[in-house]
């Protein structure tokens, strides 16, 4: 050592420079390199009580999953569950939570069955991805829809979900009300194939009066593209207390009704479209 010291003679001069590059932001390595101070134990008398720059420091790959694993360890997790969930040793887990409480031991019946309900959370999100994939599939089939798509499809969709005209009580009017979003742009889009009018159109929003009934005149507004304004006066509906309805929460909206203002003769049409379908439909089953 008296060897080494007597080779940097001017120690006090070296540590002044030393920690003027440490503080600049120097490594270790670059301080060496350019004092040309080779021997390791003078290089760290020289930085002694000057804090590394922040960039040296490594950061550690691990403290993400030792923190987590500490979490889960104060939930009552075992060492097994926390492996499994986290993909890390044993006795890394060991290490990092070693200092935390033991968790209760749980009854074999309760760890039975937090087993089946973790089994069961994984056969639901691989049917979820499923039937996601078999839908996104379907979806691409469709492919592009045709003007005559359009127009049959619409026919259809109207004889289903729109008002009709009854024996026993006229009514030729092109009514319409719906609480799907999709349904309703499919309608719209086929009106518009029909050449009606936006000016024909007429909006009303019909909702249960314990809903949001602002926030759902303002949805629909949207979904058809006109100002809140532009509605008809809304229609609540009142239910009785007793009944349990399950339409309720954030997405409850109620549905849209569309009138076509003078719309008898268009009515007509529509059901003279409908019973042609119908008698070709017909002819295939003979």
């Amino acid at each position: 050592m008296a060897h080494a010291e007597g080779k940097y003679a001017d120690f006090e001069g070296l540590r002044e420079r030393a920690v003027a590059l440490r503080r600049a932001g120097h490594s270790l390595r670059q301080i060496r390199d350019e004092l040309k101070i080779y021997n390791n134990d003078i290089l760290n008398r020289l930085v002694k009580g000057e804090p590394p720059p922040e960039w040296t420091k490594h950061p550690r790959a691990k403290d993400d999953l030792r923190d987590r694993a500490r979490e889960l360890r104060k939930q009552g997790w075992t060492y097994d569950r926390i492996q499994a969930e986290l993909g890390c040793s044993k006795s890394s887990i060991s290490l990092w939570v070693r200092d935390l409480p033991k968790p209760e031991r749980r009854d074999p019946t309760e760890q039975a069955t937090l087993a089946a309900r973790k089994r069961w959370e994984h056969e639901l999100a691989v049917r979820d991805a499923e039937r996601q994939r078999t839908k996104a599939a379907a979806a691409v089939q469709i492919g592009e829809l045709s003007d005559r798509d359009l127009f049959l499809t619409g026919v259809a969709l109207y004889w289903a979900e729109g008002a009709k005209d009854k024996p026993y009580a006229r009514r030729e009017d092109v009514l319409f009300v719906n609480s799907d979003q999709g349904v309703i742009q499919l309608y719209l889009a086929w009106l518009a194939l029909l050449g009606v009018e936006p000016e024909r159109l007429r909006y009303r929003v019909m909702i249960h009066l314990t809903a949001d009934v602002a926030g759902a005149e303002q949805y629909w507004a949207d979904v058809v593209g006109v100002d809140v304004s532009a509605l008809q006066k809304t229609t609540i509906k009142r239910h009785n207390p007793r009944t349990v309805r399950k339409n309720v929460g954030e997405n409850y909206r109620g549905c849209l009704v569309i009138r076509v203002a003078q719309g008898a003769e268009l009515y007509r049409r529509i059901e003279g479209w409908w019973t042609g379908m119908v008698a070709q439909a017909s002819a295939r089953l003979r």
